[in-house]
């Protein structure tokens, strides 16, 4: 089981709401209904993130009969603070501690996807947008969230990028981030990390409206009952009309 001190946090409360427009957002690509791709962003999530962040918003039990996995498999691999298995998603570390080591509470993921403007694309983004920077507490500032307190938990996974800077746009304003370059490889290769990077993405998509999977699901059976309804009343209407002539 890997053990995180930090966990994905993409901001302080003020920071979810910032305009996606303000930031580059690649697109993430995420598909709610790839079981595989919610089943590897719940057990990323589980080692990387839930040291910090909650979901509490969600149940263990909906997560495994969602995702199709046993009560076993998420007591193994997702549940590490103890919780039982109908509990909600929390984590074992006090707030008070949190806020004492990191200097703010960490904040529940259970609605970010939600919550941010660009949903997923700005999760997915912020994952891939982290850069070295020797001024930050953390060593870590990112170009979608720019003065994060969060420092980069997937480092070994992406390995570590140096920003490029460009012209500073007046007196006194910071130099805008142009391009990121790889200063250092990671355990993964650019197209495994985005792949990473757009499970959790996906997962925590999932997790801010779980019936999002259900209403995709049936879909397409509710678009073909109306147009069968349709049908029916043209024809009721054609037999009335006709009684009228």
């Amino acid at each position: 089981m890997t053990k995180r001190l930090f966990a994905l946090l993409l901001a302080l409360a003020p920071g979810l709401s910032l305009a996606a427009g303000e930031v580059h957002l690649e697109s993430s690509g995420v598909n709610i209904q790839d079981e595989a791709s919610l089943q590897r962003g719940a057990a990323l999530y589980a080692n990387y993130c839930s040291g910090c962040h909650s979901l509490a918003m969600s149940r263990y039990s909906r997560v495994a009969a969602d995702l199709n996995l046993t009560e076993e498999q998420v007591q193994a691999n997702l549940n590490f603070a103890g919780t039982q298995f109908g509990g909600l998603m929390t984590i074992a570390m006090p707030r008070g501690d949190a806020q004492a080591w990191f200097g703010k509470t960490p904040p529940d993921l259970s609605l970010a996807a939600r919550r941010l403007h660009g949903g997923p694309d700005y999760i997915y983004s912020f994952l891939k947008g982290y850069y070295v920077d020797e001024t930050r507490p953390t060593g870590w500032n990112n170009t979608v969230m720019v003065g994060t307190s969060m420092p980069h938990v997937l480092w070994d996974l992406q390995g570590v990028q140096a920003a490029v800077f460009g012209a500073s746009p007046g007196p006194g304003q910071p130099a805008p981030v142009e391009r990121l370059e790889p200063k250092a490889e990671g355990r993964l290769s650019p197209e495994q990390y985005d792949r990473v990077a757009r499970d959790i993405s996906a997962y925590l998509t999932y997790v801010a409206e779980p019936a999002g999977l259900d209403r995709e699901r049936y879909g397409l059976w509710v678009v073909l009952f109306l147009a069968g309804f349709t049908f029916l009343a043209w024809l009721l209407k054609t037999e009335y009309w006709n009684d009228v002539h």
